[in-house]
């Protein structure tokens, strides 16, 4: 009997092809581009200071972020460049790299059980509540599988969408959940600290300080590099994640120093929340509308799972609750780093754990995505 072909992927027929949502006319879409970023702007300075008046941690990415949602619901027409993109995440990159020193790399090599097992854990219960949605026909097809991985947003929007899932959903799902837990994390901080970090903070900054070129410009260099791998490397996070890599390696070295002004920051900043803030057009909130609470429920469990390992690690081992609940949080690290180092947390340890999750969800979740979606689709 000649052998059967392979089967192809399995698709879901209970959704509609993805194509590109056209946006429908709004009040900021009528303006003139310029227009609309000065707008933007304007917007993220106001929520930006509001939010620092009151002791908000990030409040320089959360003021974008929601700056950037407002003017996309009007229905805007500007998109933050890849290029700016990928170089402000090079610059957070450098900022999580400054904080990185050997006797804290001896620690993660000494620790690595604890850092393994605590990242498979939230992974593991992200699996389990993807593929229990999607079983449930919580939302259509395997989209819940896909949108449920903590982190490697963009990969799993390309492969759902190679799988015939809703790829819009699978991203609504994921930066939706960016945006909760950077709100959630920045408010445990200020609540933990009572403001105090912020406020000492704020009060201590030097906006502009002296440009120290030979610190200065390596840091330049570097947010190059990010935008040079962003262009020809298609690596998930790959800006962000090699310059960090790299500048790790010279930092420990004493190769090399970095200078990050505040200014430079504060842009770092305001392009990340923009990023994720503009994702949030008319056309995907439109589209998710009727799914909304069930995708809103789904994230605050998986969040809500992830605040009770931290409660094991505050409890246990004594870690402090805000580097505990950062380092465990479901979101982006990018932000993660931002509101970590706005507070007095171990930052090092946040961001170890926030890697070694990054890279376990990037190796191991598609495959595994991959093959839920094929049982359910089978079963379906």
């Amino acid at each position: 009997r000649p052998a059967s072909p392979a089967a192809p992927p399995v698709r879901d027929d209970t959704v509609p092809p993805l194509e590109t949502p056209v946006e429908t006319a709004g009040a900021a879409s009528r303006m003139p581009v310029p227009l609309q970023w000065l707008t933007l702007l304007a917007l993220s300075i106001l929520i930006g200071s509001l939010l620092e008046l009151v002791g908000m941690p990030a409040a320089m990415l959360l003021g974008p972020m929601i700056a950037a949602i407002v003017i996309a619901v009007l229905g805007t027409t500007i998109a933050v460049p890849r290029a700016p993109y990928h170089g402000a995440q090079a610059a957070i990159g450098c900022l999580v790299a400054s904080s990185i020193t050997l006797e804290i790399l001896a620690t993660f090599l000494r620790d690595w059980p604890l850092y393994v097992g605590v990242v498979l854990a939230v992974v593991t219960a992200s699996g389990v509540l993807g593929g229990l949605m999607s079983r449930w026909h919580v939302l259509p097809g395997t989209t819940a599988v896909w949108g449920s991985w903590p982190g490697a947003a963009t990969a799993m929007m390309v492969m759902a969408e190679a799988f015939g899932a809703d790829a819009r959903l699978v991203g609504f799902m994921q930066y939706l959940r960016v945006i909760l837990v950077a709100f959630a994390a920045a408010l445990m901080a200020g609540f933990w600290t009572n403001g105090e970090a912020a406020a000492s903070a704020g009060a201590a900054i030097v906006w502009f300080p002296a440009l120290d070129w030979a610190h200065f410009g390596p840091t330049l260099c570097f947010v190059g590099l990010g935008i040079l791998v962003g262009r020809f490397l298609k690596i998930p996070a790959g800006p962000f994640l090699l310059p960090m890599a790299i500048a790790v390696a010279l930092t420990l070295g004493g190769v090399v120093e970095f200078q990050l002004p505040e200014w430079f920051l504060v842009l770092g900043y305001g392009i990340l929340g923009w990023k994720i803030g503009l994702g949030f057009t008319r056309a995907v909130l439109a589209h998710a509308w009727q799914a909304l609470p069930k995708i809103v429920g789904s994230i605050l469990l998986l969040m809500a799972f992830c605040g009770g390992i931290a409660a094991l690690l505050h409890v246990w081992l004594g870690i402090d609750p805000v580097t505990a609940y950062l380092a465990t949080s479901p979101g982006g690290m990018d932000s993660i780093a931002i509101i970590a180092a706005s507070t007095n947390v171990d930052l090092p340890f946040v961001m170890a754990l926030q890697t070694v999750r990054f890279v376990i969800v990037l190796i191991a979740g598609p495959p595994i995505a991959r093959l839920v979606a094929r049982r359910i689709g089978a079963r379906d």
